[in-house]
This record gives C-alpha cells, sequence and structure tokens, in this order.
C-alpha cells in the first residue's frame, strides 16, 4: 500500500522503515528537511511540502499524522483544503479521543474518513513493532489493515502460553470501536503504564533504603526513630534484583527490561534528575474514571506523583512547614546530601 506519513521524529521515521521493509511505499514530510533526508531510502519518496505530500499520493490518499496531539488540529487545517472526497486521515499520536471525535465528526462533512490509532512501542518499535489500539469505520480499517499488520509485531510475540489466538489481536493491532475508540483504549494504556512504572519505582526505593538501619538516625523532636534497626541491616544489589526479577517473575514485563538495564548501566541512575513527565493520558484517564465513578487510587497516586516530581507540591509542602513552624515551633531539618 501506499502511505503519506506526516511527522518523522522518535517514532515516525522508524513506521516509515518498517512500513517500507514490509513492502509499503511511503511519503515522507517533515518541517525539518533533515529529518525527511534521514528516511529516504528505496521505497521511500520525499516530499517538500504538504503539497508534494498529496500530489505524490494515488488517490484515494491515506496520509498518517505521527505528530503531538497539540499540533494535529493546526496539520488538519493545511492538509484539509488539499484533499478530496475519500481520502483517509490517521492520527497516530496520542490524541485526546473526544477530540477524535469532534474530528471525525467534521470530516465525515467533507466525505473524509479519520482514522485514530493509538500506538505503544516506543523507539523500539522498528524491531519490536508496534501495539496498534484502532478507532474508525469498520470498512475503512479493514481496508487499511496491511498497514497496522506490517506494523504490529506479528503473531508469536508475547503470546502466553494456553492461548488460542483468534482475530487480529495475537498480530499486535485492533479494532476497537468506532472513531475515538482507539485512543481512548491507548488512554487508559498510558494510564495503566503510569501506575506500572510508579510501582516499580517505589518498591526498588523501599529496596534503596533497607539499609537504614546502619545509619546513625538523628535523636530530635523532628525525627521518627527508628525503632528496630536490626530488621534494615540489607545491602541490596538494584541492579541483579531487577535482572532476576526478569527470569520467571510474575511482574516481569518490559518496563522491568528497561529498568534493569539502566541500573546495570548506573545503580544511582546518576544521569537523571527525576522530573518526570506527562503528556496528558494519566488526566484524561482519571477524567474518565471520575465520569464512569470509577476508583482508581493507584492511577491517580501515580499521575499525582508525576507533579511532585517537578516540583509542583514544593508550595504545598512550605504552607505545612509554616503551619508546623507556627503551632510547635518546628524548624525545617536540611535534606541529606543523597536526597533520602
Amino acid at each position: 500500500m501506499q502511505l503519506g506519513m506526516v511527522g518523522l521524529g522518535r517514532m515516525g521515521a522508524d513506521m516509515v522503515r518498517r512500513l517500507v521493509k514490509g513492502g509499503h511505499e511511503c511519503v515522507a514530510f517533515d518541517r525539518q528537511g533533515a529529518a525527511v533526508t534521514a528516511v529516504l531510502q528505496p521505497g521511500v519518496v520525499a516530499a517538500a511540502s504538504l503539497d508534494d505530500l498529496v500530489a505524490a499520493l494515488a488517490k484515494p490518499r491515506t496520509v498518517w499524522l505521527m505528530l503531538p496531539a497539540a499540533a494535529v488540529d493546526d496539520a488538519l487545517a493545511l492538509l484539509l483544503p488539499r484533499l478530496a472526497a475519500g481520502d483517509v486521515i490517521i492520527d497516530g499520536g496520542n490524541s485526546y479521543y473526544r477530540d477524535d471525535i469532534r474530528r471525525a465528526a467534521a470530516l465525515k462533512a467533507q466525505q473524509i474518513d479519520y482514522v485514530d490509532v493509538g500506538t505503544s512501542g516506543g523507539v523500539a518499535g522498528l524491531e519490536r513493532g508496534y501495539c496498534l489500539m484502532v478507532g474508525g469505520e469498520k470498512e475503512v480499517v479493514i481496508r487499511l489493515a496491511p498497514l497496522f499488520a506490517t506494523l504490529a509485531p506479528g503473531v508469536g510475540a508475547g503470546a502466553a502460553a494456553g492461548q488460542s489466538p483468534s482475530g487480529s489481536a495475537p498480530e499486535g493491532y485492533l479494532h476497537c470501536g468506532t472513531q475515538g475508540a482507539g485512543h481512548f483504549v491507548k488512554m487508559i494504556h498510558n494510564g495503566i503504564e503510569y501506575g506500572i512504572m510508579a510501582a516499580y519505582a517505589e518498591g526498588l526505593t523501599i529496596l534503596r533504603r533497607a539499609n537504614c538501619g546502619k545509619q546513625e538516625g538523628a535523636i530530635d523532636a523532628e525525627t521518627t526513630p527508628l525503632r528496630e534497626p536490626q530488621y534494615y541491616q540489607y545491602e541490596f544489589d538494584l541492579a541483579q534484583i531487577a535482572e532476576v526479577w526478569r527470569h520467571g517473575s510474575v511482574i516481569g514485563s518490559w518496563l522491568l527490561d528497561l529498568t534493569a538495564s539502566a541500573l546495570q548501566n548506573d545503580a544511582t541512575l546518576a544521569q537523571y534528575a527525576g522530573r518526570v513527565s506527562d503528556s496528558g493520558e494519566g488526566r484524561w484517564t482519571i477524567m474518565a474514571a471520575i465520569d464512569e465513578a470509577v476508583p482508581v487510587p493507584v492511577l491517580s497516586g501515580a499521575l499525582f506523583e508525576r507533579f511532585s516530581s517537578r516540583g509542583n507540591g514544593d508550595f504545598t509542602d512550605k504552607v505545612m512547614s509554616a503551619m508546623r513552624y507556627g503551632f510547635g515551633g518546628h524548624v525545617e531539618k536540611k535534606p541529606r546530601p543523597d536526597g533520602d
């Protein structure tokens, strides 16, 4: 099949490479000309502009947007005057599913189909493949299935013992429902991701602090004493623990693989400041949970921890310190040099 790819960032460029390797033709465009040059190979046509991209695509055209969520509407505004009835626009980024519903309705009036594809796989997707969660009209999704099948990992990747594969899900892509459904499922996927990441991080931090019984504790009115230090005398090798968990453990995962690799490279993770961003999906997951009256203490706690990591709770902490000083004369203790 032929596809126009708009956006050649960390994932878009590798998706072009995987599609071409699978026998598809890609017309590639990015505002940064160097990004287009970087993906050139047999099967890739360079587009210097959106006009060039649209002109190089045979009708009916399929254009895949691999852009930040905030850039999609602007890109659509530029693309739509250049497209025609029967064309398809795919949004493969992390858009809010409600925006998909709005966009699909607007495009339908112009007889242009809109498909939203929640895409998971990150920078390893070129080799591992991408998990694709698709929203759109069934007949359009069926027509695009060869693209999804090429991008997806394929049958056998990650299959569990005893499973009886059926449909496209075991290949790594799934038609989840009408417009917005793909990004809704990806939204929840990322909300769960936040929770899993936080659980690994918190557990490893408890292991890291399991030697606190060997440390001399402060004796003052501001410090809760460690009453039984004899139970916290361990010096754990976090890199080796993360590694052993990768082999046969029920908590094994690709996220654990990445964690083990990072700890092997540097057990202190000194190159990281610990400022954890959130690109929107975690927030939208919590909003959906509120609308549905679903309790999500783990997912909401993981999201709020990301806010705290960026210093957004600093003033909150200052207010509490001010109150403690006001009612009890409690003076703040200086943080330890190692952050513990």
